[in-house]
């Protein structure tokens, strides 16, 4: 269940040139259809099985779903509703990111409740191994969990707020089947099936409730869009972008799933939201190959006067 960052994408540019011919110079004169066709078309040459969701936030009624109600494992996607519940708390008057909580590499088990240690070398992350017995700042817990994807840090959050109190805001802000369980490497969870799991319409719907939902304050979709934008794995959707684009994302890796969910802000032109979730492609180049070629297709389409409801 280890996350981390492969080198940048490389390979299986001659696929992407094929497609992006297909789709037009820089997108432009492209319609919806066509965009969709063309995302089709990448997926089908990557063998991978993909799902794919994109909508924009500027009152357009463009967007795409394709094969977006599939379930699939969440890998690290799921610390973001983690991230919205501890903000929901705050602003509930339940808790503060200024509260500090106990560094520990225990856990107990949802099956049984027996404990279990979290490995070092399981984590992309390994700032608080060396601190057990500390207390750091839950905001600082926060931002590992997200920019780092701190396994430790997502462990010590989800036991402190209950997965049921996440999957239950999730089914509030309108996710209707991502389920959150329990933590990470949690082995005889996962052995019984009982894994943490989203589709790509969910994760769609999280990322615009960061970005948008009046559950929120400003204040706080401010700050947790803040953390996203921190975010150290750049090379799925980010990579697919041009320089300098502002991007608010969460990746999510295991073994043969590669995942990424985002908000992307165009200079010009309403931000959009993105999810590539991807399953059966064992080397993470590969996939985060196909997840950057992907978001670049939908950025040739949305930033080139699409999207934003007035053509313009």
């Amino acid at each position: 269940m280890l996350e981390h960052s492969p080198p940048g994408v490389l390979l299986a540019a001659v696929v992407f040139a094929v497609v992006s011919t297909a789709c037009g110079a820089g997108g432009r004169g492209k319609d919806l259809t066509q965009l969709a066709d063309s995302l089709r078309a990448r997926i089908a040459a990557s063998g991978a099985e993909v799902g794919l969701y994109y909508r924009s936030l500027g009152g357009a009624d463009d967007s795409v779903a394709i094969d977006a109600d599939v379930r699939m494992h969440a890998a690290s996607t799921m610390k973001v509703p983690v991230m919205m519940q501890l903000y929901l708390d705050q602003e509930a008057g339940l808790r503060s990111l200024d509260d500090s909580l106990v560094i520990t590499r225990t856990f107990h088990s949802i099956v049984d409740g027996s404990t279990f240690e979290l490995p070092r070398e399981s984590d992309s992350d390994t700032t608080y191994y060396g601190r057990v017995g500390d207390r750091v700042a839950v905001r600082d817990l926060v931002d590992r969990m997200i920019t780092w994807s701190s396994n430790l840090a997502t462990n010590i959050l989800i036991e402190t707020v209950d997965p049921k109190r996440v999957t239950a805001t999730l089914r509030e802000l309108g996710a209707d089947s991502m389920n959150v369980l329990r933590g990470v490497e949690d082995l005889k969870a996962f052995d019984a099936g009982l894994n943490n799991t989203a589709t790509a319409r969910d994760l769609g719907v999280v990322m615009a409730a960061v970005a948008t939902s009046p559950r929120f304050s400003e204040t706080a979709r401010e700050a947790m869009l803040a953390t996203l934008e921190h975010q150290h794995f750049r090379e799925n959707i980010p990579a697919g972008l041009p320089e300098e684009t502002r991007v608010a994302n969460k990746t999510g890796w295991i073994t043969g799933h590669n995942h990424d969910a985002a908000v992307v802000f165009p200079k010009h032109g309403p931000p959009y939201v993105l999810v590539v979730m991807t399953r059966g492609i064992e080397d993470q180049r590969t996939a985060a190959l196909l997840v950057a070629d992907l978001s670049r297709m939908v950025w040739d389409y949305h930033a080139h006067g699409h999207g934003s409801g007035d053509g313009a």
